[in-house]
């Protein structure tokens, strides 16, 4: 359940930033997405395929676009420039879900170490309130577009999200603890073989987090827009996301050679896009 801090910003970036557009007399549109999310994470082998299909999920959103080629104010185009003719604004809440598992060849049928079982036990979820804003760029004419000059609008996006984790997780070994080392991967914890050393006096950090969090992460896309009718588009876009933590699967170890990177998604979003103004 979101806190008051993060219903605090939504309320900031749904009504206040707007706003405060509308009072520069842009017009605005506002839709939703859903698609398919692919979570890549300490969770299965890296570049691995099945791992990256296998824990994928869902994501879903409400986003906002300022739009300055137009202005609401005078129903006429803006001054034509470059920029307002070539870029949108746009603002987002999202959320998406997804199940993550083991894949891979260490829980391979032909595996059958104790600790090939307790990563096959091992499940985690990631779960994300997104909430942040991105500049997109049509190469071609915006105002054209509108005017049905063609139909179909490519964009390229960069941008910055504020993302509030709420990770789980949970293991079918032993007495079903996660907390419990012995129910773990050993290399991820017990088994320094793998592992940095831990300087003197300090504890090696569990590899397993649940308690929520946040953090910042960039994201950029690539995408098309169909003009499906005077005050409607359909949108399809491809994101890339790349969380600033490592801990919003909940999920850390420190192995060298296969923990290089922070978690990071992909999401293939299709949406439906109405002009209000």
């Amino acid at each position: 359940m979101l806190n008051f801090k993060h219903l605090a910003l939504v309320l900031c970036f749904l009504v206040v930033n707007p706003a405060t557009f509308a009072q520069l007399g842009f017009s605005h549109e506002i839709g939703v997405i859903v698609g398919p999310v692919e979570f890549r994470s300490d969770f299965g082998n890296r570049y691995d395929e099945p791992t990256n299909l296998g824990n994928s999920g869902i994501g879903i959103g409400i986003i906002h676009y300022i739009n300055f080629s137009y202005r609401a104010d005078c129903n006429c185009y803006s001054t034509d420039t470059y920029f307002n003719d070539h870029f949108k604004l746009r603002n987002e809440v999202s959320w998406n879900y997804t199940d993550l598992d083991h894949f891979g060849r260490w829980v391979a049928p032909n595996k059958t170490s104790t600790n090939a079982d307790k990563l096959r036990a091992h499940h985690g979820v990631a779960e994300n309130f997104d909430i942040g804003t991105q500049l997109e760029y049509f190469p071609k004419s915006i105002r054209s577009f509108q005017g049905f000059a063609y139909r179909f609008a490519p964009f390229v996006s960069l941008g910055i999200h504020y993302t509030s984790y709420s990770p789980q997780a949970s293991t079918d070994y032993g007495d079903k603890n996660v907390y419990n080392p012995n129910n773990i991967y050993s290399y991820w914890y017990a088994d320094d073989r793998f592992l940095p050393p831990v300087p003197a006096g300090e504890t090696r950090k569990y590899p397993i987090d649940l308690d929520k969090g946040d953090s910042w992460s960039m994201v950029t896309s690539v995408g098309v827009r169909y003009k499906l009718g005077p005050l409607s588009d359909l949108m399809l876009d491809l994101r890339w996301q790349l969380y600033f933590s490592d801990w919003v699967d909940g999920f850390n170890h420190e192995l060298k050679d296969f923990n290089k990177y922070n978690d990071w998604l992909i999401w293939l979003n299709f949406g439906y896009i109405y002009y209000l103004d």
